[in-house]
């Protein structure tokens, strides 16, 4: 007696999310895969977003390194400016990075690059994914690298204090990455880009206590860098490198700010690519 064989039927909808996974992941992992790529490709840059940090650091720290100090938990002096000032150090690369690769899909889109990926049938949200997560590795591990400088701030902290400090650099890089796509997407030049660079992100990071406290700072000033989301992340990467010194917020505070901080930008920046795309043509 002959056997007759039955085919299984897979459901629809195991299909389609199966599918939803492959056109999410696949592309965002491309993307993410080309920035790094391409950013290690150009030495010059590479150089770059490390020494103009590491020059600002050496000289603001030997300038001011008479002048600043801060204090311990006892009333004892926790470090000078060189170390003061080595949090806000690595941030600056971590901007740096964010701002030269989200400045990559301005390029991207007047090569003609983006408006392929615009094209194929992916999820928007590849795109974000694939360009912000690939722009924040990237900030993270200059971030990191930076980390060697350690001895030379004073910094003597254990294993559990680097892979704190590490942690930040991730979340701050993330968000800047997304910031800075927000930012780029709706641009069409590298010049417009520059401007609002300028206007924004510098000032960002120059009230986010990388610089000068902002118990030090006047009233108005002060009540700038307390709305900055940026201080909270800077002031958690000096709880974790620093825990001896006296901060300006709790490490608590400091990790919900920063993790919201991330999640608002990642879904800005995901609003307004779908806002973009989604716009009905002429």
């Amino acid at each position: 007696m002959a056997t007759v064989t039955v085919p299984t039927r897979v459901p629809t909808n195991a299909v389609s999310k199966s599918t939803a996974t492959t056109s999410l992941w696949t592309p965002a992992y491309s993307l993410w895969r080309r920035e790094l790529v391409r950013f290690y490709r150009q030495k010059a840059r590479v150089v770059g977003v490390i020494a103009s940090p590491l020059l600002f650091w050496l000289v603001l720290g030997a300038g001011f390194s008479k002048t600043f100090q801060t204090q311990g938990p006892n009333g004892g002096v926790a470090s000078h400016y060189v170390g003061y000032f080595f949090p806000g150090a690595i941030v600056m690369i971590v901007l740096f990075t964010a701002i030269f690769s989200m400045m990559s899909l301005i390029q991207d889109r007047n090569e003609g690059f983006l408006l392929s990926v615009l094209a194929a049938p992916i999820s928007r949200s590849a795109i974000v994914l694939g360009k912000v997560l690939g722009g924040a590795t990237l900030a993270a591990i200059q971030g990191w690298v930076f980390l060697v400088f350690c001895p030379l701030a004073g910094v003597h902290v254990g294993p559990f204090g680097i892979l704190y400090s590490m942690s930040i650099i991730a979340l701050a890089s993330f968000a800047l990455t997304a910031l800075g796509f927000i930012i780029a997407w709706p641009m069409d030049s590298t010049q417009a880009f520059h401007a609002v660079i300028n206007l924004v992100l510098i000032p960002l990071w120059l009230l986010s206590g990388s610089v000068f406290p902002a118990s030090g700072a006047s009233g108005w000033m002060k009540t700038l860098m307390l709305l900055n989301p940026l201080t909270y992340g800077v002031d958690a990467l000096r709880n974790g490198l620093f825990p001896a010194q006296i901060t300006t917020f709790s490490p608590e505070i400091n990790l919900i700010v920063t993790l919201g901080f991330c999640a608002v930008v990642f879904i800005g920046s995901w609003a307004v690519v779908n806002r973009r795309t989604n716009k009905p043509a002429a």
